[in-house]
């Protein structure tokens, strides 16, 4: 079920005002020692997530929450981590870090449906035709982008996907859309330079003057806040995070110099400047109705396994990963039965997520499923409750509430509750 996207402005109009950022390239030893200026302040004062998206709904059940004496176990084997729990074997970088990561394998979500699934992780709500939730991503940019008056690019940005709906959030807060390149696909911005650009701004000025004046309400005043944000965007030296080439060789190596690395990169540039909120698209989608194992072991998980643990480290070593909470998930999981393709279908009653960072407790596998894998044997958990944990470790208050455009009170995360063995 898609979900609309038209809020008085489009995400395309929106998208059109912040293309012409990608088109400016200011020097790489500015950008650096802008860097190395604040990392420090950052990391002190400013909190964020990278949420690492596995669209198409991993099996769970072959990487997090492994079940080797069930007829439902399939080929691989778990092997023990650095943390108290043990994981698949094609996970092996991932196992070295697991002392700071934890795994919630009691997720029971009951929407296993790709777009309603997605929709429901996303936002914490099930989809509902009267209204349109914001995405966690806006929400952690309302909360705090809005606070970081040194932020000068957007507070939600998606890297290699389309990203989520701002639901009744303004459009300032919908995800800035980039590739693993960092770049936007816009034909109309091909051979911007500066004089062009001060063109275009100055042309922007007067169709801006012109709207306002036009008197269209909330529309015109939502207009106003974005062209401000592309204007900021389009002279901001902080788009040098979005040029992962700008990264040392044998750092980009590390996380496997690949589409996924280079987006991990990027988001850990990002964060690192006070981006509160980024999502990474995996490439490739995760929908194993067929030649499940095959397809784990020989693409999804190697380029998985050394792009999360470089993250890991990479944050450790820049000490950012107690102010850093990483989550790695799907819409959904796998079905514990293997089907006559030997792949696994949809399954939202049991399965997994990864977590990590944030001050948030680790090492730990949280809940359990029989040995099955079929049933939830202790504390379920929505995405509420994901959603809420993460909101804890960022410092949102758990009583905030939101309203949308008809006046409905929404608790944040609706309403979920921290999950108590992380947040401790």
């Amino acid at each position: 079920m898609n979900r609309p996207t038209n809020f008085g402005m489009s995400r395309r109009h929106f998208m059109s005002h912040m293309a012409a950022g990608s088109a400016m390239t200011l020097g790489a030893s500015s950008f650096l020692s802008h860097l190395q200026a604040n990392a420090a302040e950052v990391r002190r004062n400013q909190k964020a997530c990278i949420l690492v998206w596995l669209g198409g709904g991993a099996p769970t059940i072959d990487m997090w929450d492994l079940k080797p004496n069930s007829k439902n176990g399939g080929e691989f084997k778990p092997i023990s981590t650095r943390g108290d729990l043990q994981i698949s074997e094609h996970l092996p970088e991932v196992a070295k870090v697991m002392d700071r990561l934890s795994v919630v394998r009691s997720m029971s979500t009951r929407e296993a449906d790709h777009s309603r699934g997605t929709y429901y992780m996303h936002t914490a709500f099930v989809p509902n035709p009267t209204v349109v939730h914001p995405s966690f991503g806006s929400v952690v940019s309302h909360e705090l982008g809005s606070k970081r008056k040194d932020l000068e690019i957007p507070a939600f940005v998606s890297i290699g996907g389309g990203g989520m709906s701002p639901g009744f959030l303004d459009m300032t807060h919908a995800p800035f859309v980039v590739d693993s390149r960092g770049q936007i696909r816009n034909a109309n911005m091909e051979g911007l330079n500066h004089q062009r650009l001060a063109q275009r701004l100055e042309m922007f000025s007067v169709v801006e003057d012109s709207f306002i004046r036009s008197d269209r309400g909330e529309v015109g005043q939502a207009h106003k806040d974005v062209y401000k944000k592309a204007v900021q965007l389009m002279t901001s030296d902080q788009m040098r995070a979005f040029r992962v080439e700008d990264e040392k060789p044998e750092i980009r190596q590390a996380y496997g110099s690949n589409a996924f690395g280079d987006s991990l990169v990027m988001a850990r540039r990002l964060a690192e400047i006070g981006v509160p909120f980024v999502e990474v698209r995996f490439p490739g989608g995760w929908d194993l109705h067929q030649n499940v194992f095959t397809t784990l072991r020989d693409q999804r998980l190697p380029m998985l396994d050394q792009g999360l643990a470089a993250l890991t480290r990479d944050l450790t070593d820049r000490g950012m990963l107690d102010d850093t909470v990483i989550v790695c998930m799907g819409e959904f999981g796998r079905t514990p039965r293997i089907n006559q393709n030997v792949g696994r279908d949809h399954w939202a009653t049991s399965w997994s997520v990864l977590v990590g960072g944030g001050g948030l407790n680790s090492g730990l596998a949280v809940g359990e499923t029989d040995q099955d894998g079929v049933r939830i044997l202790s504390q379920s958990y929505l995405p509420g409750d994901l959603w809420a944990t993460v909101a804890h470790a960022l410092r949102i208050p758990l009583d905030t509430v939101h309203t949308s455009k008809r006046g409905r009170p929404m608790r944040l995360a609706n309403g979920g509750t921290p999950i108590k063995e992380l947040i401790g």
